[in-house]
């Protein structure tokens, strides 16, 4: 079967979700594009767009319709040259609005599982729940004479217990997109023991299709990104837990998320990352890794005990910040939450006393200036020997933190997560936009 005759029929499981929209829309646009080549003139291409709520699939037509108007207008040249048979199309919106209708006319919205079952591949997007995954690409599987391709957008369970749980004889990958999948640029690949040869080469296909940074990983739970990013998140708990000696736990989560930010040079803190994921999704990811590590605890009771006081974050459906840990108004931190008293605290009653005890900040280049520039060593060179010569709290939490943070993209490395050095980075870099990899020797 050939890349466009494998892209006729699709299924994307979790369509109306905030990763499987925009799964949704990637696999869509390349899918219309195909079929306006005039080798693939006459041939069908349907896309079933598959969740459990009828309001939220239309919800999701809508979106796919204003995301698909910006594609268009974007490459519209591009479109003059693929309409330019059609006489009746003149201008610009009339070839616009064509596409738009061939794109969307691919779709197939559909709270039925069934429909899964005429497809050559599984686009996976739903609940990070290995034994419903398992029952759902079980079902399918069984009932789909043409033995379906599954992608599973798993960011933390082993490819390989889904293939066996689901008995796919190797007809499955882990193809993970990063948030939000439209416009993030990176893309994990993961084989299980199993996953055909075939399978994989048409994964790095599709993920060329959509100029997407390919960074293969070991199927080891956790992958590269959330391997870092958990492993993060426990050490930032463990600093705040040795500031509990001086400050209150609201000055110290102040205090860990300000330093991660500011002194890291890291666009946003991680407390903040935390909230934007979810509080209820980093620590179910951890959940899922922990029985997968040996010699290291991947757990977190502080997430635990938020996560029981109702604290979770998140984004509502227009990607603002949901109140989590931290407290927002117009995208800036205003509170902390305070778990022994279950209320937040405003950040104007203890910002400038724990800023006094953190002490003078070494002048540190802004994120903005540094991310994505060519000539970011000549930035971070000096700040970080400016970092190791102050003596203040501040930079000495952020000294360790900067090791730390190396020694666990190390052990990704060592530990056969990750195949070198540079992949770890990569996915730091471009999944997390992050200004520098993780793996340095700026405080060598």
């Amino acid at each position: 079967m050939t890349y466009e005759e494998r892209l006729q029929h699709v299924s994307v499981l979790g369509a109306a979700g905030k990763m499987g929209s925009g799964i949704l829309l990637l696999t869509a646009v390349e899918m219309a594009d195909l079929s306006l080549k005039p080798v693939n003139k006459g041939k069908t291409f349907v896309l079933n767009a598959i969740d459990v709520s009828d309001e939220a699939l239309s919800g999701v037509m809508r979106y796919l319709k204003a995301q698909i108007l910006k594609i268009a207008e974007k490459k519209v040249i591009g479109l003059r040259a693929i309409y330019a048979d059609r006489r009746d199309l003149v201008d610009n919106d009339e070839i616009i609005a064509q596409y738009i209708f061939d794109v969307m006319n691919v779709v197939r919205p559909t709270t039925r599982l069934e429909a899964a079952y005429d497809s050559n591949m599984i686009f996976e997007a739903i609940k990070e729940d290995s034994a419903l995954k398992v029952k759902i690409f079980s079902q399918i599987s069984q009932n789909n004479p043409k033995q379906p391709w599954f992608f599973t957008n798993t960011s933390s369970i082993p490819i390989t217990v889904l293939d066996e749980g689901a008995g796919l004889g190797g007809r499955i990958i882990g193809f993970h997109f990063y948030n939000p999948p439209a416009i993030q640029k990176l893309v994990e690949v993961i084989r299980s023991k199993h996953t055909l040869d075939e399978v994989n080469e048409f994964a790095l296909a599709y993920a060329k299709a959509l100029r997407k940074v390919v960074v293969p990983a070991n199927d080891i739970a956790g992958f590269i990104g959330n391997g870092h990013f958990m492993r993060d998140i426990l050490y930032a708990v463990e600093e705040v837990h040795k500031l509990l000696n001086d400050m209150s736990v609201t000055e110290a989560i102040y205090a860990v998320n300000k330093i991660s930010q500011d002194y890291l040079v890291r666009p946003m803190g991680i407390f903040q990352l935390i909230d934007y994921v979810g509080v209820d999704v980093c620590s179910f990811i951890m959940f899922v890794m922990n029985p997968f590590t040996k010699d290291e605890e991947i757990h977190s009771p502080l997430l635990d005990k938020l996560l029981g006081m109702g604290v979770k974050g998140g984004q509502y459906s227009d990607g603002s910040q949901k109140d989590g840990i931290l407290k927002y108004e117009k995208g800036k931190i205003v509170a902390v939450y305070d778990p022994l008293n279950q209320a937040y605290v405003p950040v104007s009653q203890f910002q400038s006393k724990v800023d006094e005890k953190l002490g003078t900040m070494p002048a540190a280049p802004a994120w903005k200036t540094v991310v994505g520039n060519k000539a970011k060593d000549d930035l971070l060179k000096p700040y970080f020997a400016r970092l190791t010569t102050a003596s203040s709290l501040g930079a000495g939490i952020a000294r360790d933190y900067v090791k730390k943070s190396k020694e666990i993209g190390k052990h990704l490395v060592s530990s056969g997560v990750a195949f070198n050095d540079a992949d770890v980075n990569t996915v730091l870099l471009t999944g997390f936009f992050h200004a520098y990899g993780p793996i340095n020797e700026y405080l060598d």
